[in-house]
């Protein structure tokens, strides 16, 4: 198809209501209004929480009268690509929330001595600290956004039918994965580790902090080749969004199975190998530069499979 097909090209269906992933923000934003109206008092960001819902659903309203009144490709392409922009903000949404609860880390770090007999998340950087290994695995972790951007773009151009259902199944997950983040609050090793010190930490000491996280957010850097451009991107997205929260499970892994499960419905090998290939550095590198437990990335594998199926079957449901 050409730009022009796409601009008017009227959608399948002449669909007219909201999208199934914009139903899914506005049911979000709906279920979290009963939780700030019962804790209010004690966020410390109420402001800016009550900002983004008001500002999420003016905006899908306003994108949707926007196809209504123009119904094309483009447009739909236009309103996915938002919600998929908006998922950066509803992540620090998740800190907002769950700071005024009790942190469990201690827990976490606890049943990853238990498993392993030590931290590996601590000790993987220590041990692997060639250039090459520090840039490949800071290159899957900030590979996140664009792996997204490629999976919907290739359901856009060559599965069009299917594109409203693989940008649902993303946009579901990561709303799941939220509601998790604010009922479960794990904040990962680089905020606990430097929190209760290294040294507890490397002696197996793994102290309580309570509400510490409410009024603290200092984070260990992170770990690997200081000069590289991959690591430097890792350290400009700590700065830009990085909160200490959503440690458990691993989103980045499981939202990054579900795209290598979508690449296997396109049956495009590039894609799928592609998916692949950065799913396994994604892996790693979450402990790599200890933003989670390794428990949190196999997590991560269990949780991202599970919530594609049930995300599919929500969609056949629904649609």
């Amino acid at each position: 198809m050409t730009i022009k097909d796409y601009l008017i090209s009227a959608t399948p269906s002449a669909q007219r209501g909201l999208l199934l992933p914009e139903w899914v923000v506005v049911l979000y934003t709906f279920l979290t209004l009963p939780l700030i109206a019962l804790h209010w008092s004690e966020y410390p960001e109420l402001s800016t929480m009550l900002i983004l819902r008001g500002g999420a659903m003016v905006s899908i309203a306003l994108l949707w009268a926007v196809h209504c009144w123009h119904p094309c490709r483009l447009t739909i392409f236009v309103r996915v690509v938002w919600l998929m922009v908006m998922l950066s903000w509803w992540y620090p949404d998740t800190y907002s929330m769950n700071c005024i609860l009790p942190n469990l880390d201690h827990l976490f770090a606890q049943a990853e001595q238990w498993l392993f007999g030590c931290q590996p998340a601590l000790l993987f950087s220590q041990q692997w600290t060639h250039p090459v290994v520090s840039e490949l695995l800071s290159l899957g972790y900030v590979s996140y956004y664009p792996l997204i951007t490629a999976v919907l773009l290739s359901f856009f151009i060559h599965r069009y039918e299917c594109f409203e259902r693989a940008a649902f199944v993303i946009v579901c997950s990561f709303f799941l994965f939220y509601l998790i983040f604010i009922f479960l609050p794990v904040t990962g090793p680089q905020f606990y580790y430097y929190a209760v010190g290294l040294d507890n930490i490397a002696a197996g000491q793994f102290p309580e902090l309570g509400n510490y996280f409410l009024t603290h957010t200092d984070v260990l850097s992170a770990p690997g080749w200081k000069e590289g451009w991959a690591h430097w991107l890792v350290e400009i997205a700590h700065e830009a969004g990085e909160r200490p929260t959503a440690a458990f499970p691993s989103s980045h892994v499981g939202i990054t199975v579900e795209l290598l499960w979508l690449a296997l419905e396109t049956r495009r090998k590039w894609l799928i190998v592609f998916v692949a290939v950065f799913l396994v550095l994604m892996f790693f590198s979450t402990f790599y530069i200890m933003a989670h437990y390794v428990i949190d990335a196999l997590a991560g594998l269990v949780v991202g499979t599970l919530f594609y199926f049930l995300c599919h079957r929500v969609f056949d449901y629904c649609s």
